[in-house]
């Protein structure tokens, strides 16, 4: 297995993970599928908004069907990436099954469909039988976010790193609580989402807003490396984010609409939530089927400065 296929695998995921919790949302203007219908007031918006997060936060997990498009300007993982399967938080684990042009763009042997597990802040990946064949038997990936902060060496980027893995969880509770925090926040209309009736709204959060909404990052960083995350965002010409969300009868969000507009383009992310509560057990792979990239690219570093052909 070729190091660009492993790298890219990698870079499609952690895309996915760190664009869909960006919390931003489509700005058309448009009531996707609205009918008539007043609009609440302000106070109403923040009861029912208030409401969900409370009852998503309590549920801790549910299904999920996740679409997420990159524009081929951003580069490695540019293209669809579709994920589907049962994520929790707090804490968070994901067992989920991706695919689309974001995985197999530019690499045909790439796998066309990769589970992946998500426990205790460590990402599993199955690259498959082809993947078994090249790493004597192991054909699991892991990647453990922790270890690579640790091996860094510095401190402020291991708590950058190991702070923004509160912010991957994805968890829409998360995403609910910091929609609050919108001076925009409103109610959209009436919206059917796969036939369920629900109620759409939408709000804007500056990235400066987004980022003192995120308790995760306030708990990790310090006032001025939160500073020095924001102007590093700011110079990726992402200005704000816009979150917009459907809620159904029972409180819950059945979708959110997320994307995140820079000069290279936008990235569209598309999720939808169904049977809150579903129980997301997830358990490690076999020690015994499971190499640890890091490890493979540090084995790869030192044949290289030893002056081997690593055939790689």
């Amino acid at each position: 297995m070729t190091v660009k296929r492993v790298a890219g695998a990698v870079l499609a995921t952690t895309m996915l993970c760190t664009g869909a919790v960006a919390c931003s949302g489509s700005d058309d203007g448009k009531a996707k599928g609205a009918g008539s219908g007043e609009t609440q007031s302000r106070s109403k918006v923040t009861e029912v908004i208030t409401a969900a997060y409370e009852k998503t936060a309590k549920a801790k997990s549910a299904k999920v069907e996740m679409t997420m498009t990159a524009p081929k300007s951003m580069g490695g993982g540019a293209g669809e990436m579709k994920m589907s399967g049962v994520m929790g938080w707090d804490p968070t684990v994901m067992d989920m099954t991706m695919s689309g042009s974001a995985l197999t763009e530019g690499d045909p042997e790439a796998p066309e469909k990769v589970r992946m597990l998500w426990l205790d802040n460590v990402m599993y990946m199955d690259m498959g039988a082809a993947a078994a064949k090249d790493m004597d038997g192991k054909q699991w990936m892991k990647m453990d976010l922790n270890s690579i902060a640790e091996q860094a060496g510095d401190e402020k980027v291991a708590k950058q790193l190991t702070g923004g893995l509160d912010s991957m969880n994805q968890d829409p509770a998360q995403q609910l609580a910091m929609l609050l925090d919108s001076p925009n926040l409103k109610h959209v209309g009436p919206a059917k989402v796969d036939g369920v009736q629900a109620q759409r709204y939408k709000g804007r959060l500056t990235v400066k807003e987004m980022l003192a909404s995120n308790k995760g990052l306030s708990d990790v960083l310090s006032k001025s490396e939160r500073e020095d995350l924001f102007k590093n965002i700011e110079k990726s010409g992402i200005k704000g984010y816009d979150t917009e969300v459907w809620v159904n009868e029972d409180d819950y969000p059945v979708r959110m609409d997320i994307d995140i507009k820079s000069p290279e383009g936008t990235m569209k992310t598309s999720q939808k939530f169904s049977d809150y509560g579903a129980t997301a057990k997830v358990t490690a792979p076999p020690a015994g089927k499971t190499f640890d990239l890091m490890e493979m690219f540090k084995k790869i570093g030192d044949m290289d400065k030893g002056g081997s052909d690593s055939g790689l």
